[in-house]
């Protein structure tokens, strides 16, 4: 198995989207870019901590690659918004991509790159890739959200 980890706006759409692709073994919504040990949903939603909401993502990587999740991240939602998605607005919704190892740097850069050349977006893509810090799980009840809940406002189709 093989970790990626996305911030694209409202984490529940957002782990919605990518639970639907076949490889993908598992997903967990939460907290990463952030100053604050241990955030909690009301304190990242505040805008002050510095965290993405964002989800983990867990696959195989024999099934889906890391290249063709990246492509899904940016089918997903809006790379070219500055820190908003939809209705929701601030620096926890920025568009995103967490890597843990050269390698995802490098595919992430050059998908970016790709991305702009093929011209699908009328601006330019501001999506920013940072290196992965402590991932921080968010509190149970916003695992699956959409599962437990239904459809809500949310910045992702």
């Amino acid at each position: 198995m093989a970790t990626a980890i996305f911030g694209a706006g409202c984490f529940w759409g957002v782990e919605a989207f990518f639970e639907k692709f076949e490889g993908v073994t598992m997903t967990k919504v939460g907290y990463i870019g952030g100053k604050l040990e241990h955030p909690s949903y009301e304190q990242v939603k505040a805008g002050g901590t510095g965290h993405a909401e964002a989800v983990k993502i867990d696959y195989d990587p024999t099934v889906i690659t890391y290249a063709e999740l990246v492509n899904i991240f940016f089918e997903a939602h809006d790379p070219t918004s500055r820190n908003r998605q939809g209705i929701d607005i601030g620096h926890q919704y920025r568009s995103v991509i967490f890597y843990s190892e050269a390698s995802q740097k490098y595919i992430a850069d050059e998908k970016i790159k790709e991305w702009e050349e093929k011209g699908v977006f009328k601006r330019r893509i501001v999506t920013t890739v940072e290196k992965a810090t402590t991932f921080y799980e968010a509190e149970e009840h916003h695992q699956k959200y959409l599962q437990k809940n239904g459809s809500v406002a949310c910045g992702i189709g």
